[in-house]
């Protein structure tokens, strides 16, 4: 699903990112700053998408426990603001992701009320644990 994710935003295919989202997910834009639902992570992505990014992500760790995994990683942005400024950004994330089956595979989602945090350092980020 990060993967997945990271891809859509590189391609700003805003459709696809969204659809990564199960309905009832939360995205930590930033400490103290939560979306939730798909309307608020469609508004929270266009956002990224605005800056034109190049997004990284490299996992740092994952564990899994049955179907549940929490993936922690460390990323960097590279965009463009409305103000043709170079942006750079980077933090550290972690995700708590479910196994849940789609046709005829599976593949990773975000858990209702799981969280992608921007954990940035902060003591406890995002509730997802630190990274």
């Amino acid at each position: 699903m990060i993967t997945q994710l990271v891809a859509a935003l590189n391609a700003y295919d805003l459709e696809s990112a969204v659809a990564l989202f199960e309905p009832s997910a939360s995205f930590v834009m930033k400490p103290g700053l939560v979306v939730n639902g798909t309307v608020g992570i469609r508004r929270a992505l266009e956002g990224f998408m605005a800056l034109k990014p190049a997004i990284t992500i490299e996992a740092q760790q994952v564990v899994q426990a049955s179907d549940v995994v929490q993936y922690c990683a460390r990323w960097n942005l590279e965009g463009i603001d409305f103000m043709r400024t170079a942006v750079q950004l980077g933090g550290r994330s972690s995700s708590i992701l479910r196994r849940r089956k789609m046709g005829d595979g599976c593949s990773l989602w975000i858990t209702p009320g799981g969280q992608i945090s921007s954990c940035n350092g902060a003591a406890g980020g995002g509730g997802a644990g630190d990274c």
